[in-house]
């Protein structure tokens, strides 16, 4: 159960990373991003690494999760983003009534095999956050460089990936994952996280 929290914790932090790299940098990874969005849709899934489609699909995740815990030069604005985006699941868990139109909006957007870049389902999923997440209090301020933040495509991207982090928030939480044992046990998961990597390697990945 907790290295299924790490992986979880991993789809947290790659959605994440990539909302902090398109708003300070107006840089994406494609591939990961594809992989985030795509485990909006995988609302029923046997275990956590099904959510992501397998372990090695979260290799930017787990990355990035060993550079904030190990790392001397963690990025503190996406440990503020990070906080902001488990704060607004807890309040999401409350509210039945968003958490409703959250599945109805994804069950109605569903997911086109052919759209591999996600690039039609983009719009429709920020404007589900949109209409839903953005509604509740405290909001995600997201912080970047004006000219990224700015531009109506990263908004339509950010807003998604926004919505895949909260996905993966709600899946922690599922599977046992909390503040307090994420302060507590930070560096025990940078180190489960480290050996999911290397099985990723191993497996050549």
């Amino acid at each position: 159960m907790r290295e299924e929290r790490v992986i979880a914790l991993a789809g947290v932090l790659q959605a994440a990373g990539l909302v902090r790299n398109l708003a300070v940098r107006g840089q994406i990874d494609s591939t990961a991003m594809s992989i985030s969005l795509a485990s909006i849709f995988k609302i029923d899934a046997d275990n956590a690494a099904d959510v992501f489609g397998g372990v090695p699909n979260l290799r930017f995740g787990l990355e990035t999760l060993v550079a904030q815990v190990e790392s001397g030069q963690r990025d503190t604005g996406l440990t503020r983003l990070l906080i902001n985006i488990m704060r607004l699941e807890r309040v999401l868990a409350g509210r039945s009534d968003v958490l409703r139109a959250i599945r109805e909006g994804i069950e109605t957007i569903g997911r086109d095999p052919a759209d591999a870049d996600f690039a039609a389902a983009i719009p429709r999923l920020a404007q589900l956050y949109a209409s839903t997440l953005s509604t509740l209090r405290p909001r995600i301020l997201v912080e970047g460089t004006p000219r990224f933040i700015a531009d109506p495509a990263n908004v339509d991207r950010i807003r998604a990936l926004l919505l895949a982090a909260i996905r993966s928030t709600v899946l922690w939480r599922q599977l046992g994952g909390s503040n307090w044992r994420l302060f507590f046990r930070h560096r025990q998961y940078a180190m489960m996280a480290r050996g999911l990597l290397a099985q990723c390697t191993l497996s050549g990945s």
